[in-house]
This record gives C-alpha cells, sequence and structure tokens, in this order.
C-alpha cells in the first residue's frame, strides 16, 4: 500500500513541476510563418493580328475594355480546330454588321503555335469582319477569367464593363440578340 501512495504522489509531483506550457501556440514557434502572396496579373495587351493592341483590365467581375469604352463586348475565346466555334463564326460576323455601333466583337485565339499568317488566312477563309487576338497574352487572360475550361466560351460586357453573360459552347444568335437588345435598352 506504501508504495502504491509513494508511486501516486511520485507522479503527480512529476506532473505538477513539469506542468504546460504557458506560451500561445505562436509564441512557441520560433519560427516565422510565410504566407504565398499570388499577384494575379489584371492588366493585359491584346495584340490583333493586324498589329493592333486591345487593351484590357479585368477587375473583379468587370472586364475593361479602354479601347471600346461606352460599347458593348462580346469577347470570345476559340479555336481554328473547333468546330462549335467556327458554326458560330457567321453568327458573330452577324452580330458585328447588325450592331457595328453599339457593339464590339473580340475573339481571342486560345491555340498555341499558330502564326499570324495562318490566323490571316483562317480570318480570310471565313470572311470574319472583328477583331481576333493571337498570343501568349491570351492564355493569361483566360487564367484571370477563371481558366476557360471548353471552348467556344463568350462573355457579353455591358457599357459599365460588367459582365451580363457567360455563355459556354455554340449559342443561337437570337439568344445573343435578346441579351444584346436588352443591354442597348438600359
Amino acid at each position: 500500500m506504501q508504495f502504491k501512495t509513494f508511486a501516486f504522489l511520485s507522479i503527480l509531483s512529476i506532473l505538477v513541476l513539469t506542468g504546460c506550457d504557458s506560451k500561445t501556440e505562436n509564441e512557441s514557434s520560433n519560427k516565422s510563418e510565410t504566407k504565398e502572396v499570388v499577384i494575379k496579373k489584371t492588366d493585359f495587351i491584346l495584340k490583333t493580328t493586324n498589329n493592333l493592341d486591345i487593351n484590357i483590365k479585368v477587375d473583379g467581375d468587370k472586364i475593361i475594355f479602354k479601347d471600346y469604352p461606352e460599347k458593348l463586348v462580346l469577347l470570345n475565346f476559340f479555336a481554328t480546330w473547333c468546330p462549335p466555334c467556327k458554326a458560330e463564326i457567321p453568327n458573330l460576323i452577324e452580330l458585328e454588321n447588325k450592331y457595328g455601333n453599339d457593339l464590339k466583337v473580340v475573339s481571342v485565339l486560345l491555340e498555341e503555335g499558330k502564326s499570324n499568317e495562318e490566323i490571316i488566312k483562317f480570318i480570310t477563309e471565313y470572311k470574319i469582319n472583328y477583331a481576333v487576338v493571337n498570343g501568349k497574352e491570351n492564355f493569361e487572360l483566360s487564367d484571370a477569367l477563371g481558366t476557360i475550361k471548353s471552348i467556344p466560351t463568350m462573355f457579353l460586357v455591358d457599357k459599365e464593363s460588367k459582365i451580363f453573360q457567360k455563355y459556354v459552347g455554340i449559342v443561337p444568335v437570337e439568344m445573343m440578340e435578346i441579351d444584346i437588345k436588352k443591354l442597348l435598352e438600359k
């Protein structure tokens, strides 16, 4: 019995004397925690196939087209090998022709390794009448908008630079026209 009492008191005294550290969790670590800060690019200069600049700023839910103030913009992400992308080209040509004073169509090529000469040949073959941009910045813009996962993908941007509608896949021209008319009536 004395042995049990002695063992109990010994263990109790060890626990009392050693106790718990009173430092907070942050104080006990001498290592300073480093947080990785990722700075996301927000300003883009996209080059058209005829060497013009289109200046774009992505700011939250806004896509600001500095070169097209007070215009609606239909931002189209596409590839030359994509059948649905090719199928909607006549619709985009029609929209550019019909609403050209109030709407600009800008097509962003998401295809690596295409020269401007190849794209110009594609533009000529399909009689494209709107801006087509080609370059590495296209992919950076895609990333800034949440990475375009399927093509075609389009953003209809209103005159205040807010994204009004996002279209994924081929979209009937009538659907886009309804949205364009809504924005023009505002």
